[in-house]
């Protein structure tokens, strides 16, 4: 009898006690962690896709089209591009283009030194800068940039990041890439620009609202003249061969 009590006395074990559910500040910490690798992730697979396929359209030049109504772009191949407006180009807007790894450690040095008066985007960061990322001085966007353009170097090679940049350039109001820009200024293909006319577009790709190829004031006739030096110059130290 006192057994069959005890038998009876016993209680089945329940079920266990539920965990604790995590704080809010971990769910959030969560939360943002995949957020950021669900980015790196896209931001990976679009380095990627654009290495072999063309990009369409930046936003940029998305932007200039919701302005004005409508922009002129032709794609062409580096191929097809005259290598007088390649040279210019990297002579204009960074001779040490095949030295650095995307990013001139010196180059920046020089512009902190000069109080941030000068700048130090190498052609890879414009490139960047340009297809992925928005315009305008932030310092978010230059951290972000500094991060994917080495990614973007590793994938794509010098050659394919400046065939690019030539294609995605602003040369004039709503004219972008070399094509559009040499019908545009010159009323030729981009593989039959002259020396003088490839220096002409290289000078004014730092203000290309406010600097014209059709029409240089003295500024512009000077730096193409720099530019003409300066792509002889890398052409025959060997700072060309990168993507010659």
């Amino acid at each position: 009898m006192a057994r069959a009590t005890a038998r009876k006395s016993r209680k089945k074990p329940g079920p266990p006690p539920e965990p604790p559910r995590p704080s809010w500040r971990r769910r959030l910490r969560r939360w943002a962690g995949r957020t950021v690798l669900g980015l790196a992730g896209f931001m990976l697979a679009m380095i990627l896709l654009f290495s072999w396929i063309n990009p369409p359209i930046t936003p940029y030049m998305a932007s200039e089209r919701w302005r004005l109504g409508d922009i002129s772009q032709t794609w062409v191949p580096i191929e097809r591009i005259a290598p007088a407006m390649a040279r210019s180009a990297v002579a204009g807007e960074d001779a040490n283009f095949c030295l650095h790894w995307g990013l001139d450690i010196s180059a920046i040095r020089a512009a902190m030194a000069a109080g941030g008066a000068r700048g130090a985007s190498t052609i890879s960061q414009q490139v960047v800068k340009n297809v992925y990322l928005w315009q305008g001085r932030s310092w978010l966007r230059k951290a972000i940039e500094a991060m994917l353009t080495p990614v973007v170097e590793l994938f794509w090679g010098k050659r394919r990041i400046l065939e690019v940049y030539l294609n995605v350039a602003e040369f004039d109001d709503g004219v972008f890439g070399v094509q559009a820009a040499a019908q545009h200024y010159f009323k030729v293909d981009a593989d039959k620009l002259s020396d003088r006319q490839a220096a002409l577009l290289a000078a004014v790709l730092p203000d290309p609202k406010g600097r014209s190829a059709a029409r240089p004031g003295s500024f512009v006739q000077t730096r193409a003249s720099q530019i003409m030096d300066g792509a002889a110059t890398i052409a025959a130290d060997g700072r060309a061969s990168c993507f010659q």
